[in-house]
């Protein structure tokens, strides 16, 4: 399967412009943005991984309101807010673009999606031309989550896009994110450009595709598919479930 690039990122680095002494600034992760002071996007896919709490929720939202999403997620058309949780970040960050603008985009946030389908149900209402067929012609709320999901990537995203995923394999099961990975697959090919918080083994064999794995330290290191953490551990499982099992329950490998 072969990936094509955009012509260039729409979205080119990302430079921390000011800090603090609480959260998120005291987030391992955001301290080392803080040194290093920009963090650039080469390729068309950034994926981001790291153990729970390691910030990479924190760095895709604070990237989708710099660049102007609404935090709860949506298109930059969407302004609602249900319960706002957002931290400081994105008004403290720099954007740098390139020459070529992203002519449409999406911050799909797996824990507030429901939030986004209720203000999709609305806007279908109220709106002047219905909403739903972008999403399928069905609410999402008349279909599963993990549905939904796929309605929103195959019918919503389309080419010459921006789209900001925060773990969208958390509704999906294995074969929903081999159907998400084959239409993020298309995307790239239809210029579009992707940073994707996940720790989905399947999601991460896009080709082509940059991984950024989240330190314990908080430093940030590109890797290879097989030295990904969620690749490493997975495969460690299922090549011997037994024996990780009595590590993970007794504390001893034999």
């Amino acid at each position: 399967m072969a990936t094509n690039s955009p012509r260039a990122p729409f979205l080119q680095y990302l430079r921390l412009s000011s800090g603090g002494r609480w959260y998120p600034f005291n987030l391992p992760v955001i301290a080392w943005l803080a040194k290093i002071q920009e963090l650039r996007f080469r390729t068309a896919v950034t994926f981001v991984v790291g153990e729970n709490g390691s910030g990479k929720s924190t760095l895709i939202e604070a990237v989708a309101i710099g660049a102007g999403f609404n935090p709860e997620g949506g298109s930059r058309n969407f302004k609602f807010a249900t319960r706002s949780s957002e931290s400081e970040l994105g008004g403290k960050i720099t954007l740098g673009w390139g020459t070529a603008k992203p002519r449409t985009g999406y911050f799909l946030r797996a824990e507030s999606y429901y939030n986004v389908a209720t203000e999709i149900e609305r806007l279908d209402k109220i709106s002047g031309r219905p909403l739903l067929p972008a999403y399928g012609g069905i609410s999402p709320h008349e279909r599963s989550h993990g549905e939904s999901f796929l309605d929103l990537v195959i019918h919503r995203f389309d080419r010459d896009g921006l789209y900001l995923l925060d773990e969208p394999e958390a509704a999906l099961s294995v074969r929903g994110c081999m159907a998400l990975l084959a239409r993020l697959a298309e995307l790239v090919d239809q210029n579009c450009q992707l940073l994707i918080a996940t720790h989905s083994p399947v999601l991460l064999a896009l080709p082509g595709a940059t991984i950024l794995q989240i330190s314990e330290d908080g430093s940030m290191s590109e890797v290879c598919y097989d030295d990904a953490l969620p690749v490493q551990l997975t495969r460690a499982f299922l090549s011997e479930p037994q024996r990780m099992l009595r590590l993970l329950i007794d504390g001893t490998p034999q």
